[in-house]
């Protein structure tokens, strides 16, 4: 019997935090999740995000820091590498949800700890609020 390496789909997700609040979206799981998404072959991780959140809500970003990787186990038979990156956003204009999302919203890190997200977006988003408190960016 040879070898079968363990496949796994890649996406690549942004915290992006405006006026102390981070970007979140409902998927059809009726989950919050981080904006961004499938990671294209050839493409690079922070180019990735940057387009899929342009895709997700309208907003240009740009890439900061990678935060943390982690596999997300979402059912059985379905598991996902999550890559998280913090990013900068430059624009007062409100998101706007596509049709890849049930809702979009904006909240304080006391909101998400009270929202159905998964733990490992948790870790994501604390870990970009301590950068960005502590100006580590």
């Amino acid at each position: 019997m040879s070898y079968q390496p363990h496949l796994f789909p890649v996406s690549v997700k942004g915290v992006v935090v405006r006026d102390g609040r981070v970007l979140l979206l409902r998927n059809e799981r009726d989950e919050w999740e981080l904006p961004g998404g499938k990671l294209e072959l050839g493409e690079e991780p922070a180019e990735c995000v940057v387009r899929e959140i342009a895709e997700e809500v309208g907003w240009q970003v740009t890439c900061g820091p990678l935060l943390d990787a982690w596999q997300y186990h979402i059912r059985d038979g379905l598991d996902v590498l999550i890559i998280a990156y913090g990013c900068h956003v430059g624009t007062a204009a409100e998101p706007v949800v596509s049709h890849e999302h049930k809702e979009v919203g904006l909240f304080t890190q006391a909101e998400v700890a009270a929202l159905r997200i998964p733990e490992g977006y948790q870790k994501s988003i604390a870990t970009w609020y301590t950068k960005l408190s502590t100006r580590v960016i």
